[in-house]
């Protein structure tokens, strides 16, 4: 079985990730770490002196790799849905989980984790907000083709973990399993 966290940055996806993983028995991915690992860079970096796009492509070849593995649970970069045809590959080859949510909830988050995201590292508070909503909107209706949404405020990892033990009974593919 392969799992796909995705949603807004700060949403939780490493964080639950991580413990998902274990509590369902797969191997952890973190698809930024991955990138790192592979190119001996920091996102940042890459970011800086390559710039997006040429990051966005990297992303994509590691997220290709990455899902051919099987027993995987991973964690995607915020953006990493919304460009090329990846929510299509991530479905296909995956289930896809989009931690939901707000605006607000991802302001409070992200306000104080500034320095280590390139895309709002150099905002202040009232432009971080406004980056937030605006972002969020373009990317919702990329998220919005998971297979699952859930609500990620006051996730608790067990409890997706019991939920999707019992999907995977009842309703999930078998190519999926």
């Amino acid at each position: 079985m392969r799992i796909v966290l995705l949603g807004f940055m700060g949403c939780g996806k490493t964080t639950i990730g991580m413990a998902l993983a274990e509590k369902l028995g797969l191997e952890f991915a973190d698809l930024d770490k991955f990138i790192e690992a592979a190119t001996n860079t920091s996102i940042v970096s890459i970011f800086k002196t390559r710039g997006e796009e040429e990051f966005r492509k990297l992303e994509q070849e590691a997220l290709a790799a990455l899902l051919n593995k099987d027993e995987l649970l991973l964690a995607t970069g915020g953006g990493t849905p919304c460009f090329f045809n990846n929510m299509e590959i991530i479905n296909k080859n995956s289930v896809s989980i989009y931690l939901k949510m707000s605006a607000d909830a991802l302001f409070d988050r992200l306000l104080s984790e500034r320095s280590t995201r390139p895309l709002i590292e150099d905002l202040e508070e009232k432009e971080l907000k406004k980056y937030i909503s605006d972002l969020l909107i373009i990317r919702e209706p990329h998220y919005n083709k998971a297979h699952y949404k859930i609500k990620a405020k006051e996730l608790q990892a067990g409890a997706l973990a019991d939920f999707l033990k019992q999907e995977r009974l009842n309703n999930v593919p078998t190519h999926f399993k």
